[in-house]
C-alpha cells in the first residue's frame, strides 16, 4: 500500500472519529423532550424513569439506537428518536454524561442481601456478583459499555431485572449476560439487590 493510500485511510479514520464525538453543549439543546420524564439534568424524580446523569456515553448511545430500531420498545419513547442522526445520539450521550448525578437513597430492608448478591452473586443458583461488570462501587464501566448502577432508582433496577427476567427486554447481547442472571435471581433478591444499589455513592 502506498504512502498516499495510507494517507487518505489516515484522514478518512480521523473525519470519521470527530464524527461520531459527542458534543455536549449541542446535546444540550437536544434533551427538551427528554426532560418531562428524566430531568433537564438527567436526574428523574420520578422512581420509573431511569437517571441518565453520569452515565457512560457508549451505553447511552447503544440504548438510543436500539430504541430507534426496535431493539429495545419503550412505549413512552415512541416515535420520538424516528428522525435523529448518529451524531445527536453523540451529543445527547456526551450532555448526560457530563451532568453529575443525584444521590440515591437505600431502604433498611434487606440490605445485607443485596450486598451479598452485588458482591459475591449467589453460587447456589450460578448469578454471578454484579459488580463483575458493574465495578466495586457500581459506576460502571464507561468504555466496556456497561452502565453505571449506583444511585439508580431502586424501582426502576428492578423493573429492569423483571424485565431481563421475563425477557420483555433483550437487548443485552447475543451473550444474554443480563438475561442469564435475571433469570436466577428471586423476586426477594431483586428487590434486595435494586434497594443496596440506589443507595451506593
Amino acid at each position: 500500500m502506498n504512502i498516499l493510500v495510507k494517507t487518505l485511510f489516515l484522514l478518512m479514520a480521523t473525519v470519521s472519529v470527530a464524527h461520531a464525538a459527542g458534543d455536549a453543549a449541542a446535546g444540550k439543546d437536544k434533551v427538551m423532550m427528554c426532560s418531562a420524564c428524566h430531568g433537564a439534568d438527567g436526574n428523574s424524580v420520578v422512581g420509573t424513569f431511569p437517571k441518565l446523569a453520569g452515565q457512560g456515553e457508549k451505553y447511552l448511545i447503544k440504548q438510543l439506537k436500539d430504541v430507534q430500531s426496535g431493539a429495545r420498545q419503550i412505549v413512552a419513547m415512541t416515535g420520538m428518536l424516528d428522525n435523529m442522526t448518529e451524531q445527536d445520539f453523540a451529543d445527547i450521550a456526551a450532555y448526560y454524561a457530563a451532568q453529575t448525578q443525584t444521590p440515591g437513597v437505600a431502604q433498611d430492608e434487606l440490605l445485607d442481601l443485596g450486598e451479598r448478591i452485588f458482591r459475591a452473586g449467589n453460587s447456589e443458583t450460578g448469578v454471578a456478583a454484579c459488580s463483575g461488570c458493574h465495578s466495586p462501587r457500581a459506576i460502571g464501566n464507561a468504555p466496556g459499555g456497561f452502565p453505571r448502577l449506583a444511585g439508580q432508582h431502586a424501582e426502576y433496577l428492578a423493573s429492569t431485572l423483571k424485565a431481563y427476567q421475563t425477557e420483555t427486554r433483550a437487548n443485552d447481547g447475543d451473550s444474554k449476560i443480563m438475561r442469564g442472571v435475571a433469570a436466577r435471581l428471586s423476586d426477594k433478591e431483586i428487590k434486595a439487590v435494586a434497594n443496596y444499589i440506589a443507595g451506593l455513592r
